[in-house]
């Protein structure tokens, strides 16, 4: 079989890929706006909202609750949830390792600061890891579920989005790669993600899942050359 991979990119989204965050800062968000409104409706309102970024997840709550807002309580609310996530975020279990078995250039795509993705890196040990760097919220005009911060990273990298491969865990996520023209992998091993995202992905084009990071590295090359072995089949 010929060998030839059709992958040259690896770009793997932060928080729910590399550290499990996402819970902690759906936690600060809830316990903010719970001060407001009722939490039963909070929560309906709430669900289905990780992989957007808090500021929009703070605005559809007001507008849907008619809440007006201090100016500083989406920073307040930022400070709070990066300061709990520096204490106490774990990596993903053995996303160091797999990451570190992958023979790939690897980039970071986040709708994260760019600080904040930094400090993940640190937290996992992955920061020598990152060869092509690190693409956040605030270095693109639109961010998930807009492709600009995944398309930054192919240009950056050189790369044809069509030969990149990104791992997320949200629609938001997805749905900016597949916009991007980039093939995905959804991982849901991370301790936010809802019985039913595994459905919620394949419906937005996502074929392959992934429960534990140990299995990402043996996935990763089994798509690497994939279409190479079909085109020659």
């Amino acid at each position: 079989m010929n060998r030839t991979s059709h992958i040259d990119l690896l770009i793997c989204d932060c928080d729910g890929v590399l550290i499990d965050s996402e819970i902690i800062t759906g936690r600060v968000i809830r316990e903010a706006l719970a001060a407001l409104v009722p939490e039963h409706e909070l929560d309906a309102q709430l669900h289905g909202s990780f992989g957007l970024q808090s500021r929009e997840i703070i605005a559809r709550a007001a507008v849907h609750f008619g809440l007006d807002l201090p100016e500083d309580f989406h920073p307040n609310v930022r400070r709070r949830a990066e300061e709990i996530i520096r204490a106490e975020v774990q990596a993903i279990a053995g996303v160091r390792e797999a990451l570190h078995a992958i023979d790939l250039p690897l980039a970071i795509a986040s709708n994260s600061q760019h600080e904040a993705v930094r400090h993940a890196l640190e937290r996992t040990g992955l920061t020598g890891r990152v060869d092509v760097g690190v693409f956040s919220a605030d270095l693109v005009k639109h961010p998930k579920p807009a492709p600009d911060v995944y398309l930054l990273a192919a240009s950056t990298a050189g790369v044809d989005p069509q030969r990149c491969l990104v791992v997320e865990d949200s629609a938001t996520g997805a749905t900016a790669a597949l916009t991007a023209g980039m093939q995905v992998i959804g991982f849901l091993g991370a301790s936010h993600i809802p019985p039913e995202q595994g459905e919620v992905l394949r419906g937005l084009g996502v074929e392959h899942l992934l429960h534990d990071m140990r299995e990402l590295p043996a996935l990763v090359d089994r798509l690497r050359y994939l279409r190479t072995a079909e085109t020659s089949a």
